[in-house]
């Protein structure tokens, strides 16, 4: 499959929003970048819708245009009848002047192709009887089950797209024209590069505006009427339904079906023989080819694009020779995907990775973008996606982190919100404040353990109180806080330590030193005494005896 839906690698923001719409999840996450998986890829562009980054692009097929027309070739444009609902009250014939003007040699409607594909259908019905038919207009429905329900593949009418049939038209009657399809429709470019030879490009809406805009040229918004254009119905949901015959089987069920969830399910159905004597439209997008990825209202209006094929659509066939059915022919294989299935081992490893041990632990919250935690594992296998992706995994790991070190800190630690009640304590200041069980205290006001002025005064004045000794009398300890007040999370956060033993071990050391001054008191009035009974004796003064022993006295009150 050629790259047609591509990845503007500095774009990606890693929000996996692209993964969580996929509905065949063929996304890929290496590097921190989001990859698109080409082989099981179908193209249904809702990555390129639902991206808030605009990370996804659709290769640009202008130039190539550009190069047909300047080669001289006649270049004829089929135009997807969904037109109407993008170029608001513009009609065929003014698109047409306009697409003249950029170099065209003649533009027509899709819709032709579309009526010679509805009366196929009908023939098929009525002369094949075949049990089960799945319409095949929609490239995206038939990557999808050639590539993940090949079961419904006998199923799928093997018959040309209205784009095909249209461009294979316009070949016939004019065999050197180059063939460029304009559309709403990513898959439309694979469908065209796959079955070589009948449409020679494909240009979007959003392609074709800008080299509207890059020329000057703006389409006069005026509508044509035309009675022969019931086919303009067949980009609406049930649109096909409405141009093909009533009752050609009365046995049979008709209906349509839009939305790649809801084909899904119908598939699925069908796969387990389920359904029978049933002819199903099928369309990838909600709301059929008007709710395409490349619409530039980009899904915003289907009441009122709904309302403007309506309004423009006439009431019978188009004018054209139906060709022979074998030429109508479409080979619809078996697109073989690089899936080795994981075995359970492989699969309980990824879980146990992610951290889901138990099968309680399988959330399937679905924020990584995968329906099961069991459907991650195995993408985990696939190198499809990353254990990173897991929300509540990274989450219960982030708290498991910070628990383990608020828990196993010597250090109290209390956090209050702006009420002053308390939000989380750990370990180290329940021991502390000899709190038996942190349920006594969460929720609680903090006047019921601690005073709670510093904490008044730090959230008045905005101020971090730090290394502040305190005295907490009902638990007879010292401690140093340190107070700090968040003003993102609007929480007052405590840190406690105790400092009980230095205090302690500070106050024998001041009980010693006074009780060795006293000692030294007594020693030196006794001394004196002696000194002066001996002096008296002696006839010699003491007054240099009393001096040096009270510099001694005072040498010692200074240690």
């Amino acid at each position: 499959m050629a790259e047609f839906l591509k990845l503007k690698k500095s774009n990606c923001k890693n929000c996996y929003k692209c993964i969580r719409h996929c509905p065949v999840k063929s996304i890929k996450f290496s590097g921190n970048q989001a990859h698109i998986v080409g082989n099981e890829c179908i193209l249904c562009g809702q990555c390129f819708v639902v991206c808030p980054q605009n990370a996804k692009e659709i290769a640009d097929e202008t130039e190539r245009v550009k190069v047909f027309i300047n080669s001289g070739a006649p270049v004829i444009a089929s135009v997807a009848p969904s037109f109407i609902a993008n170029y608001d009250g513009v009609g065929f014939t003014e698109l047409k002047a306009a697409l003249k003007k950029l170099g065209f040699a003649d533009a027509e409607e899709t819709a032709i192709g579309a009526t010679i594909v509805k009366r196929e259908y009908e023939r098929l019905l009525e002369e094949e009887h075949r049990d089960v038919l799945i319409s095949s207009c929609c490239h995206s429905v038939n990557l999808l089950i050639q590539k993940y329900f090949p079961g419904c593949l006998p199923y799928l009418a093997d018959v040309l797209s209205p784009m095909q049939a249209h461009c294979r038209d316009i070949k016939r009657r004019c065999p050197e024209a180059k063939t460029v399809f304009i559309g709403p429709c990513v898959a439309k470019k694979d469908e065209a590069d796959h079955y070589a030879g009948i449409t020679d490009a494909v240009l979007t809406y959003e392609e074709l505006t800008e080299w509207f805009a890059e020329a000057g040229i703006v389409p006069e918004k005026r509508l044509d009427e035309s009675n022969e254009s019931l086919a303009r119905f067949f980009p609406t949901t049930g649109g096909i339904l409405k141009t093909m015959r009533e009752k050609m089987r009365p046995d049979y069920t008709y209906l349509a079906i839009d939305g790649t969830e809801n084909c899904k399910a119908a598939l699925r159905d069908i796969e387990d023989g389920k359904i029978h004597k049933c002819f199903i439209e099928m369309s990838a997008c909600v709301g059929s080819c008007i709710g395409g990825p490349v619409m530039e209202k980009y899904h915003r209006m289907p009441v009122r694009d709904y309302m403007a094929v309506s309004d423009y659509a006439g009431k019978k066939d188009f004018d054209v020779a139906q060709p022979d059915f074998l030429s109508l022919r479409k080979n619809l294989e078996y697109i073989e995907r690089d899936n080795l299935k994981p075995s359970e081992t492989e699969i309980r490893d990824a879980l146990r990775r992610m951290g889901k041990l138990k099968p309680e632990d399988e959330l399937n919250c679905g924020s990584c973008g995968y329906n099961t935690c069991r459907e991650k594992a195995a993408a985990i296998i696939e190198g499809k996606a990353e254990v990173s992706m897991c929300l509540p995994f990274l989450k219960e790991r982030a708290e498991n982190f910070s628990d383990t070190i608020i828990n196993n800190t010597p250090n109290g630690i209390v956090v209050l919100n702006e009420d002053y009640e308390v939000q989380q304590i750990n370990r180290a200041a329940m021991k502390l404040m000899n709190i038996q069980r942190e349920s006594d205290v969460m929720g609680e006001p903090i006047v019921r353990i601690l005073d709670p002025k510093p904490f008044m005064d730090v959230q008045r004045t905005g101020k971090t109180l730090r290394d502040s000794k305190a005295y907490l009398a009902e638990y007879d300890k010292y401690v140093e806080q340190t107070i700090v007040f968040d003003k993102e999370y609007k929480a007052l956060i405590c840190i406690m330590r105790d400092v009980t033993e230095e205090e302690e071990q500070k106050q024998k050391k001041e009980d010693l030193s006074r009780q060795t001054v006293e000692t030294a008191d007594r020693v030196v009035d006794k001394q004196m005494r002696i000194v002066q009974e001996i002096a008296s004796l002696l006839g010699e003064t003491a007054a240099e005896t009393k001096i040096a022993l009270t510099k001694l006295k005072e040498s010692m009150t200074d240690e």
